[in-house]
């Protein structure tokens, strides 16, 4: 049964490659291991690739992290077991996600799978966002600034007048 969490299928040769390149950046570079290590790598901008496993149990675990290497732009591939996965990542346990951060000695096939996976999240953003086509929103108009009012003035007072001294 297909995970819902796999955006698409990877090519056996693409997961291989993915798989070594791992393993040359764990000896060489620099890698994380794990799904809170990896949430964290992507979140902070820093990871290169993410491979995550496709047999996973229960999905939930790992069902964020597509969502978030498509936000950030960062590439990522599944490949079809943890057990591979964790032994790629110097592990002597299953793995279910791992983080490319520096490539060292693997850096031709992170080169290689990282533009393979970053056309497939091309593609199926595009293939997503698609339907969902919306007609522009008309500008609102503007408010107009309200008019200053003068303040009406007090009604002037005439100064008395002098008056003229009676006649004698």
């Amino acid at each position: 049964m297909a995970k819902t969490y796999a955006k698409f299928e990877v090519p056996k040769e693409i997961a291989d490659k993915s798989l070594e390149a791992l393993r040359l950046a764990k000896q060489s570079g620099s890698v994380r291991k794990g799904v809170n290590e990896v949430t964290k790598s992507v979140e902070r901008g820093i990871a290169a690739l993410v491979v995550i496993a496709g047999d996973v149990e229960p999905e939930e675990v790992v069902m964020h992290i597509p969502t978030i290497c498509e936000q950030k732009k960062i590439p990522f591939v599944f490949v079809p077991a943890k057990l591979d996965l964790g032994k790629a990542a110097g592990l002597g346990v299953p793995c279910a996600a791992a983080a490319i951060e520096k490539a060292g000695e693997g850096q031709s096939q992170l080169k290689e799978v990282a533009n393979w996976a970053s056309g497939k999240m091309g593609s199926a953003t595009k293939q997503e966002a698609a339907p969902k086509t919306e007609a522009p929103k008309p500008a609102a108009p503007k408010k107009a600034a309200p008019k200053k009012e003068p303040k009406p003035e007090a009604p002037k007072q005439e100064a008395p007048k002098p008056e003229a001294a009676p006649a004698q």
